[in-house]
């Protein structure tokens, strides 16, 4: 008897480490973003203090406005301060200080550079 409740217990924990460790993917374009705001607005949180603003953002979805200072077929930057990993290959129409507005998910603050970072970035206008 005590061998098969080990042998549950066992499979009961196996299901919920596989389930944990191969979670579904996020879609981040499907999402509704957790903070709206333009560059200046999250340039003067992270000046005044880099570490409270890091994690309060960490991994979740910004929508933020701002000017076009940047950009490749696969990244683009807003006022030097906002940097953005695209989800897909950007279309190359794009001019320099045209006003977007991009959502992405948050992944960090690079301190030497100043610049906010973003992946899975979308143009929404």
């Amino acid at each position: 008897m005590r061998k098969w409740i080990l042998i549950i217990v066992v499979i009961v924990i196996g299901v919920i480490v596989y389930n944990y460790i191969y979670q579904k993917h996020r879609n981040i374009s499907e999402e509704n973003p957790e903070f709206i705001m333009n560059v200046d607005e999250i340039k003067n949180q992270f000046l005044s203090n880099s570490l409270d603003s890091e994690q309060k953002y960490l991994n979740k979805i910004l929508e933020i406005t701002g000017n076009l200072s940047e950009f490749n077929s696969k990244q683009l930057t807003l006022d030097q301060m906002v940097f953005c990993q695209m989800k897909d290959p950007l279309n190359l129409s794009l001019k320099k200080d045209m006003v977007l507005t991009i959502k992405g998910r948050f992944i960090g603050y690079d301190d030497l550079l100043e610049q906010v970072k973003l992946d899975q970035c979308i143009i929404i206008n």
